[in-house]
C-alpha cells in the first residue's frame, strides 16, 4: 500500500476532533506515515505500569499514546479553532500550506 501524503506535520499544533480527548489542543511530537498516525503532546494518554530499575523509580506513568490523523484537525493560526489545510504557490514559486477558514499561512 503507498503512503498517502499526510497535511499535518511534526510541530504543528492540531485540535482532536473526535473520541475522548475531542477538543483538547496540543503540538504534534511524531508522525507515523506507514499507520497514519500522529503522537500529539497531552493528548489520548494511558497509564503505563514501570518495573523499577537501577536508574529509575518504578510506579504509574501516564503516557501518550498515537491518534489516527483523521481523528485531528490543524489548528487555526488566528483563531485557534479546527481548520482544514489547503495548498497554495506563493508569486516566488514556493509550495506552502494554508488555513481554509481564514486564509492564514501555516509554518
Amino acid at each position: 500500500m503507498a503512503n498517502a501524503k499526510m497535511k499535518i506535520k511534526k510541530g504543528d499544533t492540531v485540535v482532536v476532533t473526535t473520541g475522548t480527548s475531542k477538543g483538547a489542543k496540543g503540538e504534534v511530537l511524531k508522525v507515523d506515515l506507514q499507520k497514519s498516525r500522529v503522537l500529539v503532546q497531552g493528548v489520548n494518554l494511558r497509564k503505563k505500569h514501570k518495573k523499577p530499575t537501577q536508574q529509575a523509580a518504578g510506579g504509574i506513568e501516564s503516557i501518550e499514546v498515537p491518534i489516527h490523523v483523521s481523528n485531528v484537525a490543524l489548528a487555526d493560526p488566528k483563531s485557534g479553532e479546527a481548520t482544514r489545510v489547503g495548498y497554495k504557490t506563493l508569486k516566488d514559486g514556493k509550495k506552502v500550506r494554508f488555513a481554509k477558514k481564514s486564509g492564514e499561512t501555516v509554518e
